[in-house]
């Protein structure tokens, strides 16, 4: 494997791109922002793999290009709610290539900028699928990122000077450092410097620039390549215990697709690292319900304390139609109606697609998985916004 590096954050005014709407959006509901002493407590929220497949680019199509955006009317709310929201952009932003989906993804400029319209702003780019347009996919989704409103992003490098510059930031006093690894790449031609695959020298480096940096928390993304599986793997084990023996604060997993338990690991110098191991899927349009079933972590940080005080989970739905034939016969393309719920939401859309299950079923699932190691508090679309 081939390393590469974590690349500088930038923070810019926001550069709004017009948006020609491919549904109506007037149903965004605006909720007002957690009501605790917000000056006390940073929340943070992560969620999983944000994927632009075929149907899903094919639904987003518009006269005048791509909108996503409708997709996320019914969590917008909530992803927009957060100081910090963590994403996983899982395809380059390429102008100069056609649009594509699996195996070989490539995006157009606007999902990143709707990434970023949706409260996305630490970014992670270090993931299996960046490099699918080589070096030049991963720079033209930097120069993107560049012009957007963002906190961190980290993952991917366009040169061998930037990979050594760490991704800081600070909010309400606190200061951060974003580490962003993947454990491999499709591609095999990955450059030295274009995108992280993990190794401990790699991430030795980067932390010891991140401590001489005087931050006071450290997250690091961890995305691993064993996918469509419910518990971790050993490489996954290894890296975490890796984090939290070198003091990280937070590891945020991503990668297989599935979701996976959230654990507390003790910490090197006192507390805990909380580890996701896994937020399953986001956006996308994968065909078993596992895939479809993902969710938004909640954290709230503690200002004095520079400690997570809190951990819970909403889980989400991603959603699409087509009929029992159109499924039986395979054809993807028929895929339409797509919006992701949060689950406890997703009863009607659940009765119109074909994946057999019901809201009570999967939130019995998903609670006790997520509950395997650590007790983590299961939110609603109501409870979301509340301080604890």
């Amino acid at each position: 494997m081939v390393a590469g590096g974590a690349y500088a954050w930038v923070h810019y005014s926001n550069a709004n791109k017009p948006i020609v709407p491919a549904v109506a959006k007037t149903n965004k509901q605006v909720l007002p922002k957690k009501t605790d002493d917000s000056a006390n407590t940073i929340r943070f929220i992560a969620t999983g793999d944000m994927l632009p497949h075929s149907s899903v680019d094919q639904n987003a199509k518009t006269a005048a290009g791509y909108d996503y955006t409708p997709f996320f009317a019914q969590i917008h709310p909530y992803l927009t709610s957060a100081d910090m929201a963590y994403c996983n952009q899982e395809s380059p932003s390429d102008a100069s290539a056609a649009v594509s989906g699996y195996p070989t993804f490539n995006a157009p400029q606007s999902f990143a900028e709707d990434l970023s319209g949706e409260g996305c702003n630490i970014i992670n780019l270090a993931n299996n699928h960046a490099d699918d347009r080589g070096q030049a996919g991963i720079n033209a989704t930097r120069s993107v990122w560049d012009g957007l409103k963002t906190l961190a992003v980290a993952g991917t490098a366009r040169s061998a000077t930037e990979q050594n510059q760490g991704a800081y930031f600070t909010e309400k006093g606190v200061k951060f450092a974003f580490l962003s690894y993947a454990q491999c790449s499709n591609n095999t031609g990955v450059s030295s410097y274009g995108l992280n695959i993990f190794s401990q020298a790699l991430a030795d480096q980067q932390i010891a620039a991140a401590r001489a940096e005087h931050v006071d928390m450290i997250i690091a993304a961890m995305h691993s390549c064993d996918e469509s599986r419910s518990t971790e793997d050993t490489w996954q084990d290894q890296t975490a215990q890796y984090f939290a023996d070198k003091g990280v604060d937070i590891v945020v997993g991503t990668g297989p697709h599935w979701l996976q338990p959230v654990k507390r690991l003790p910490k090197a110098g006192g507390g805990t690292t909380v580890v996701w191991f896994s937020l399953g899927n986001m956006l996308n349009t994968q065909l078993d319900v596992n895939g479809l079933i993902g969710g938004i972590a909640r954290m709230d940080i503690d200002v004095k304390t520079k400690t997570v005080t809190t951990l819970g989970f909403m889980p989400t739905y991603m959603h699409y139609e087509w009929t029992a034939a159109q499924k039986a016969a395979d054809d993807q393309a028929a895929r339409h109606n797509l919006m992701i719920y949060p689950l406890d939401q997703a009863t009607s859309a659940l009765v119109n697609s074909q994946d057999n299950t019901t809201v009570a079923a999967q939130t019995t699932r998903v609670t006790q998985l997520m509950n395997t190691y650590t007790s983590v508090t299961m939110l609603t679309s109501k409870t979301f916004l509340s301080t604890k």
